[in-house]
């Protein structure tokens, strides 16, 4: 039974926000649930998962989808209660282990909060067995794996949870030329595009969506990959599509570009028309009571919202892009749809429009 279930593998049931994936995630103590590269988690890497007989076994592996400023809800039900017991909620994350990760402890009556996820977390209760945990405000590094264990002395149960936040993960290269990122510097340019640097299954979701990069860049284990749709000789040779890897990196002196990845944005993005420098685009945005865009926001407003404008056009970071829907010959001459970029022109030069965002 335990080998069977261990070994199914992640099963996507389409549906609309908030669908699921099935694959089992609970056991008892020393089975805590791996996530792997390919998305699923595995139950039990080093024994069998003991019945659970406190805690509600989800019948299915329950993947919870959420939008960057919405709030989500992590399902975890007790089937009975205990004399004596705590539920503890944790965010499984393999680079930090420790206190850290501690979300919230609660007993039967009250509740304390820990950690940066704590003052956005509490227990939802909608009924006496109900320890749902209930992120609010959800931000991009949210997601990942979830714990949420009742602690019973020698018969401490888990149950794990994911948690994915919806997003499109973009390749982003310094304006002084290709590879100039080491880590950090990686890190911080992501964050100033509205982003965070994308983490390996985020990359691995984007390429099965038809990301297809031949630069190589850093993600947020501190390894190089770049991802490969169409083989060629520059990009891989004659191996099969796939995500190439350079592996572990040195953070400090290797220097990549970088994959970030981003969420839905609170506000708006707009093309204004005209030749504009640089400068004269930032004046055209603020005449509109808004600033030049990020690319994280425009990526954002491509994917979410479907933005389709056939103009190249001024950026916050002084690069020029443009974003298309429906491909069509006269507009980048690509089959498929996409961002596409012009690179970084010089400033002065009055050739493109501006896209806002507010």
């Amino acid at each position: 039974m335990g080998r069977r279930l261990c070994d199914r593998r992640l099963l996507s049931l389409r549906g609309g926000r908030g669908r699921y994936n099935a694959a089992l995630v609970s056991g008892g103590r020393g089975s805590r649930g791996n996530e792997s590269r390919h998305g699923f988690l595995s139950c039990c890497p080093w024994s069998y998962p003991r019945k659970l007989k406190y805690l509600l076994e989800p019948p299915v592996y329950a993947e919870v989808l959420g939008l960057r400023g919405e709030n989500a809800t992590l399902p975890c039900i007790l089937r009975t209660k205990p004399d004596h017991y705590k539920v503890k909620w944790t965010k499984v994350e393999t680079e930090h282990v420790g206190p850290e990760n501690i979300i919230l402890i609660s007993n039967a009556y009250t509740f304390k909060k820990y950690g940066h996820l704590g003052p956005r977390a509490s227990l939802r209760r909608a009924h006496s067995m109900d320890a749902s945990l209930l992120l609010r405000h959800l931000q991009l590094d949210d997601g990942g794996a979830y714990r949420c264990e009742l602690v019973n002395g020698i018969e401490d149960e888990n149950v794990v949870i994911s948690l994915r936040i919806e997003g499109v993960v973009f390749p982003y290269q310094s304006n002084r030329g290709r590879y100039k990122f080491n880590y950090q510097e990686a890190k911080e340019a992501c964050a100033d595009q509205d982003g965070t640097i994308a983490t390996y299954s985020q990359l691995y979701r984007a390429w099965t969506e038809g990301l297809d990069w031949c630069n190589a860049g850093w993600i947020r284990d501190g390894t190089v990959h770049y991802p490969i749709m169409y083989p060629r000789p520059p990009c891989g040779g004659e191996l099969l599509p796939g995500i190439r890897s350079y592996g572990p990196k040195d953070k400090n002196l290797d220097r990549f570009d970088v994959f970030c990845f981003t969420s839905l944005s609170p506000g708006s993005v707009f093309y204004t028309p005209g030749s504009f420098s640089f400068e004269q685009a930032e004046h055209a945005c603020e005449h509109q009571s808004a600033k030049l865009a990020l690319v994280g926001q425009l990526y954002a407003a491509w994917r979410f919202r479907d933005y389709d404008q056939c103009d190249g056009g001024w950026l916050r970071d002084g690069s020029v892009r443009f974003p298309i829907s429906s491909p069509r010959e006269r507009c980048g001459g690509i089959t498929e749809a996409g961002v596409r970029s012009f690179g970084f022109p010089d400033k002065t030069k009055h050739l493109y429009g501006a896209y806002c965002y507010r």
